[in-house]
């Protein structure tokens, strides 16, 4: 019986953000421009970051990174959102919709740790220059990155696996504008104990640990702003950190909200919001945030593009 129930269910329906037809263009005009700003914003800092010699660093090359997860995060969500909120089919494959869920969980665990290591890098730039160079050398810089992200994906294979292993014969309409786990684990007709165990593991393990030291780095680096000399100095470092805790926190607080949530709390409504804020919106702030605000970025970019054009 158990594996006639898996066979029953070979496509999901996703119900989106709104059925309410009026708000369907607006939904689509607003994600389109937010995705573009995202593609646009990212891109650019990559090119950037790969043309100018003066920007081969550790800070630059974490900056690439997480604009390249950035861009592909928010790829596996927005374009099959745009398709179901101007078309009536909003069916999604149980291949296309595991696949969707590997890709949007491995790259989300991997901009967890990305965080984590850029606010990392900043508190020994900052809080120890000296032996900067020595700790954060060009070996160090790729075997944190490449951890980061084989975990990552290591992690999000195991998530994946284990959900579409479930049956599914209560319904397959998944109550989401996309494939995410907690909506899945609330089809499922058989029981998920397991499977919520290993989210709150691994929501322990990258998001929150990961936020943790995001903040224990912040601390420590506005202990030394602090000691500046130079008010005008002192404002400008203050409105980088300022501005860089405020995406973290929005990326990380919304991440936790939806995967370390008690399942008795479960909203639909709020839980679409949540992961707009972290699948759409974070990812067109992380350009803005990181490159917009670093007037040293800005005049590689202003070099870059005068040469060329």
């Amino acid at each position: 019986m158990e594996m006639l129930n898996q066979t029953l269910v070979r496509t999901f329906i996703l119900l989106g953000l709104s059925n309410i037809p009026r708000l369907q263009p607006i939904f689509f005009l607003l994600f389109v421009l937010m995705y573009m700003v995202t593609l646009s914003g990212n891109l650019l800092i990559i090119i950037v970051v790969r043309l100018n010699a003066s920007l081969q660093t550790p800070m630059y090359f974490f900056l690439g990174n997480l604009a390249f997860i950035d861009m592909f995060f928010s790829t596996t969500i927005v374009p099959n959102l745009l398709k179901n909120t101007i078309s009536q089919d909003r069916t999604i494959s149980f291949l296309g919709c595991a696949t969707q869920m590997y890709f949007h969980l491995g790259l989300g665990a991997t901009e967890c740790l990305m965080l984590a290591i850029m606010a990392y890098d900043r508190y020994v730039a900052i809080c120890n220059p000296l032996q900067y160079n020595t700790i954060i050398d060009k070996r160090r810089c790729l075997s944190l990155a490449a951890g980061a992200w084989t975990v990552s994906f290591l992690i999000s294979v195991i998530h994946a696996v284990m959900t579409f292993q479930l049956s599914y014969c209560k319904s397959n309409q998944v109550n989401h504008y996309f494939c995410e786990m907690p909506p899945l684990l609330r089809l499922s007709c058989t029981d998920t104990w397991l499977n919520e165990l290993i989210v709150y593991i691994s929501g322990v393990l990258f998001t929150l640990c990961s936020f943790l030291l995001t903040l224990l780095s912040y601390v420590h680096i506005i202990s030394t702003i602090l000691k500046i000399r130079y008010t005008k100095g002192r404002l400008k470092a203050f409105s980088t950190c300022g501005s860089h805790l405020t995406v973290v926190s929005l990326y990380y607080g919304t991440v936790m909200c939806m995967y370390m949530s008690p399942r008795s709390s479960y909203l639909p409504d709020r839980d679409r919001v949540v992961s707009i804020l972290y699948t759409v919106v974070t990812p067109m702030l992380n350009p803005i945030i990181y490159s917009v605000r670093n007037s040293d970025f800005k005049e590689c970019a202003r070099k870059t593009f005068s040469m060329n054009f």
